[in-house]
């Protein structure tokens, strides 16, 4: 084979060499960019499972009921946040009997004028047999004082540690008030728990605040039950119409009319 030749055929290998070189560059681009794209869409995969899964946190949280998350909470209280008054006492219920909601808040003056009016007619249907009082404190009235939630949480000790005086207790509780809407201290709280015979060790304990979380927590239920205000009486899950309360007797004779 001629020189001629052999310089012929070593720019051929030359230029083969190059393509294959190019054609090595090409894969190892398509690769790249292959796995680039392949890391791009797994990243999206990524970041939406993240952001579904954000999502669904926030509206199972959104969609929890307030009081699941509350650690501490009166063991004779129902688990929708109301003290079943029968004529057992605090957490007995009257079977067949009417079923009477009351929502109360401790600053609320017309919850007083509730009490003053009608307090004794529950007492008398729930021991008779003729009724199931549920009364449901709640704190909607926090603006300028914490005393709706320091009183229910007294209420609650009360229902819990020293039940034969629930009743008396949340009675007095709003005559301490004189015309009502009155925020009492803790002292007063505390005098009121002693004047009805509550004794001083449960006494002692109003100040833990070991249901105001609960108190909270069933504030915010009774909104999202619709409550929007206080006094509210519902007989058999239906609202009492506005200004019945006020009449003396006939709250009494409307849950007898309902049996």
């Amino acid at each position: 084979m001629s020189s001629s030749q052999n310089a012929k055929l070593t720019k051929q290998q030359r230029r083969d060499a190059a393509r294959e070189q190019a054609r090595k560059l090409r894969e190892a681009q398509q690769r790249r960019e292959k796995r680039n794209r392949l890391l791009i869409i797994i990243g999206v995969i990524v970041f939406i499972a993240i952001v579904v899964a954000a999502i669904v946190s926030i509206v199972v949280a959104a969609n929890r009921a307030p009081l699941e998350g509350v650690d501490e909470r009166p063991s004779v209280a129902t688990e929708d946040a109301a003290f079943p008054v029968g004529a057992d006492g605090v957490g007995s219920v009257n079977d067949g009997a009417p079923v009477v909601d009351v929502y109360l808040d401790y600053l609320c003056i017309y919850c007083a004028q509730f009490e003053s009016i009608n307090g004794a007619d529950l007492d008398e249907l729930a021991d008779g047999g003729e009724a199931t009082v549920n009364y449901r404190p709640v704190a909607f009235l926090t603006a300028n004082s914490d005393f709706s939630v320091r009183g229910a949480n007294a209420l609650a000790v009360v229902a819990e540690d020293s039940p034969e005086h629930f009743t008396d207790f949340n009675m007095e509780l709003f005559a301490a008030q004189g015309e009502g809407a009155t925020p009492l201290s803790d002292e007063q709280i505390a005098q009121v728990g002693l004047d009805v015979g509550v004794p001083q060790d449960v006494v002692d304990t109003f100040t833990d605040g070991r249901f105001n979380d609960w108190v909270v927590a069933a504030t915010e239920q009774a909104g999202r039950d619709g409550v929007g205000g206080t006094p509210t009486v519902l007989i058999d899950g239906e609202e009492l119409e506005p200004g019945v309360w006020q009449n003396p007797g006939a709250l009494a004779q409307t849950i007898r009319d309902a049996a």
